[in-house]
């Protein structure tokens, strides 16, 4: 058999020939990766953009569309030497000689308007986040995400600029894109830490990005289908609507370079007794309460000049805010947000909101700020399919969807969407130094039936209608709210009949501190709707709210949900007459002042407004200029003032052994009376006596613990504040004569369609 010979030649053609192959195939493939980059698809950008080992060099490769030419340069601005277009979309390809670390070139870039820029490379960063954050963040227990995710303003290996991070586990690929790079989606893909969901970048400020520059995330979902460009949900701060853009915020140790000057009210308010001390508290919509014309300050602080003096000279103790955090519809007031790290852009900066805080701590005066875990609107730019999944809220909309607000609810049972929201309310708590959180809708979140029928909801685990998920949250958040934030508050807005919503944890409770008294609300607003001649047959509108009284720490609230959508004003609900309509509510306020609990008005209802209140508009102002409702402000001043100043009023809030009944029985005359009382054996001693009917009482006796004089310290018929100026002098005398189990008892005048309070003085 003859055997063919191989000749060197056609060996060497062979060799030649697969070195061409692998070359052109090494090409196909870097243009496919180039093609990749520059149609915002590439998964893995950091595999083939900064600089990549090879041999005794480092290749260079940068995306950079729009760019004109390159060049790598050290430090200094030395040329390294210079970048070729390996794509004419804008990829450039350099070479440096010897290796060196992430900051050992720069990109020295001329852009096509002729603009030049020199900056280092963010794909030559190492990774970003730290092993431990990436595990708490799994773990739900990350408190302090307002400074580890979103923007960050930071110094990495000398170089200044912004951090981005965002957590987007089912993307395929996520982007930030922004004022800094022409919002193009091809600069600035992310890296993503597997194992975590989180996408992270580092911008040098070299690069365009400053504070005050808008961002947004270019999320493509599992699929590489690109979704809306969505907002950063740790965006310390946004801009103005209607924009929905996120904002980089200034440099410093917080969310604002800003000083507080709080310590002292900070140190008091850790060491006071919430249940103890009085909290009268003025509930405010920033947008409505006053609207200065002409004036280009900042919002926070035309309230400050006005808002702070008013609340301060009215007498209450806090400001309770709707909610602040960023809202796409100004219509919600602010109900269904969407950044849950940042105050609304309408209003000013995050700095002018810390400079309001201050100044209300300055004032003596706290913040409560309302706060929404229970539900977030759909908006595209939003949290809504975030990477393409339902990845903060449920899939199936018979667990996450409300159908009352058209809003998502949020996923409890997912650890990373519990810490986010454990970080948004520790982030207000500390950050902005706000003295408590009152939590909206939380029935909503308690019942998995809420407002559904039946087939429209999914049992818990054993069966039942109770969201454990969401006890479990609320429990952790009262926790880690004590533990951390000395002295703050948490406020349940708590409808129904849930026990224990402000006991302790440890004992099953929620853990709140206080609970809106809900159903005290409606009844006696329903009792006081009803025409005097009635009121006999719904007495027990006005007292059984004493039948539970002690069984919650409650806030009496008549909040802005009583006078909007078509309800009508807090005195428009009163029957009879002009006058008899004032009157009534004159004496509702005095009912309420003289109740255990602590109290609550909406803005507006101290002037008796007519008309709804309406978030588009101011408030009456120019009622005021009638004597009958700037009698009725200056009735809630002197309540307020009173009730702060009397512990008989305020100190037993909470504890049965504050009140007793003189009078809750007499349903013909519409009468009602109790004492008040700092502690048992004290002669620290209110007596509160309701007439709701427009007819005097003459010499009406009642029992009271001590004989000797009662001064009459407010009368809400008095001639200054509107009334017909019946009353009993200023003082009346306890003789010893036993009554309603007592030792002493007064007689009385009590005048039509008021509350009158009587102090013992020893």
């Amino acid at each position: 058999m003859v055997k063919s010979v191989q000749s060197p030649d056609d060996s060497a053609s062979r060799e030649a020939a697969a070195t061409r192959l692998q070359r052109h195939d090494q090409a196909h493939q870097l243009a496919s990766q180039y093609e990749a980059l520059l149609g915002a698809r590439h998964r893995d950008p950091f595999s083939m953009l900064g600089p990549h080992h090879e041999g005794d060099r480092v290749v260079v490769r940068a995306c950079l569309p729009g760019a004109r030419s390159a060049t790598l340069v050290d430090a200094e601005g030395r040329e390294l030497g210079p970048m070729h277009c390996a794509h004419p979309g804008g990829i450039f390809t350099g070479v440096i000689p010897q290796a060196g670390g992430s900051g050992a070139y720069r990109l020295d870039i001329t852009w096509g308007d002729g603009t030049r820029q020199i900056s280092a490379d963010p794909y030559a960063f190492g990774l970003l986040l730290g092993e431990l954050d990436l595990h708490l963040i799994g773990e739900g227990r990350h408190l302090e995400l307002g400074r580890c995710l979103g923007a960050q303003w930071m110094t990495v290996d000398g170089v200044e600029g912004v951090r981005f991070a965002v957590w987007a586990p089912n993307a395929s690929r996520v982007a930030v894109i922004g004022d800094f790079n022409g919002w193009h989606r091809a600069r600035h893909p992310m890296r993503l830490r597997y194992g975590s969901g989180v996408w992270e970048l580092f911008v040098p400020a070299a690069m365009g990005v400053h504070p005050g520059s808008r961002y947004k995330y270019d999320v493509s979902d599992a699929d590489g289908n690109p979704l809306p460009d969505k907002a950063d949900p740790l965006a310390l701060a946004t801009e103005l609507p209607p924009g929905t853009a996120s904002v980089v915020t200034r440099p410093g140790e917080s969310a604002m370079p800003f000083t507080w000057t709080d310590q002292g009210w900070m140190t008091q308010r850790a060491n006071a007794d919430p249940y103890s001390t009085p909290m009268s508290i003025y509930e405010v919509h920033a947008g409505s309460w006053i609207r200065e014309a002409n004036d280009d300050r900042h919002g926070w602080d035309i309230l400050g000049d006005r808002l702070i003096p008013y609340v301060k000279e009215l007498g209450f103790t806090h400001i309770e805010l709707l909610p602040i955090t960023e809202h796409p519809f100004g219509g919600s007031w602010g109900y269904q947000p969407l950044s849950l790290f940042a105050p609304t852009a309408r209003f000013g900066p995050p700095q002018a909101f810390a400079r309001f805080v201050d100044r209300c701590h300055e004032a003596g005066i706290g913040v409560i700020l309302d706060w929404v875990p229970a539900h977030f609107p759909t908006d595209p730019h939003g949290l809504a399919r975030f990477d393409g999944s339902a990845l903060y809220e449920h899939e199936d909309p018979r667990e996450g969807f409300h159908q009352d607000w058209n809003t998502l609810i949020y996923n409890m049972g997912r650890n990373e969407v519990r810490g986010f929201l454990l970080a948004s309310a520790l982030h207000w708590l500390r950050e902005y130094h706000i003295d408590a959180l009152r939590v909206d809708a939380v029935a909503s979140m308690l019942y998995r039936d809420y407002s559904r029928q039946a087939g429209q909801w999914i049992p818990n685990r054993f069966g039942g209608r109770e969201n454990l998920e969401a006890v479990d949250f609320l429990r952790e958040l009262n926790t880690v709210v004590r533990e951390r934030c000395p002295g703050a508050m948490t406020i349940a807005e708590e409808s129904t009949a849930w026990p224990a919503v402000t006991g302790s944890v440890q004992s099953g409770g929620l853990g709140f501190t206080f609970k809106w008294n809900m159903g005290w609300m409606h009844d006696t607003l329903r009792y006081l709707s009803y025409e005097p001649i009635h009121r006999p047959w719904h007495h027990h509108d006005l007292t059984f709210g004493l039948v539970y009284a002690w069984s919650e720490a409650f806030v009496l609230p008549l909040s802005h949900d009583e006078v909007v959508h078509g309800k009508g004003s807090l005195v428009n609900k009163m029957p009879g007459d002009h006058w008899q309509k004032l009157a009534n509510l004159r004496a509702y306020f005095g009912f309420m002042w003289s109740h255990p609990g602590k109290k609550l008005l909406f803005m507006g209802c101290e002037l008796a407004q007519w008309l709804e209140w309406n978030h588009e508009s101011q408030l009456d102002w120019a009622l005021l200029d009638h004597p009958s409702h700037r009698g009725m402000q200056h009735l809630v001043r002197d309540l307020n003032r009173l009730y702060a100043g009397l512990p008989a009023l305020h100190a037993m809030d909470h504890r049965p052994e504050g009140f007793s009944w003189v009078v809750g029985d007499d349903q013909q005359n519409s009468v009602f009376a109790y004492l008040r009382q700092a502690g048992p054996g004290s002669t620290e001693v209110v007596l509160a006596v309701v007439n709701m009917t427009p007819v005097p009482r003459y010499d009406y006796r009642l029992g009271v613990p001590f004989a000797g004089r009662w001064e009459e310290c407010l009368n809400t018929d008095a001639e200054c504040y509107g009334g017909s100026n019946l009353g009993n002098g200023g003082n009346v005398y306890a003789r010893p004569e036993p009554s309603h189990g007592h030792p002493a008892s007064v007689s009385l005048t009590l005048p039509p369609l008021a509350t009158v309070l009587l102090r013992y003085q020893p």
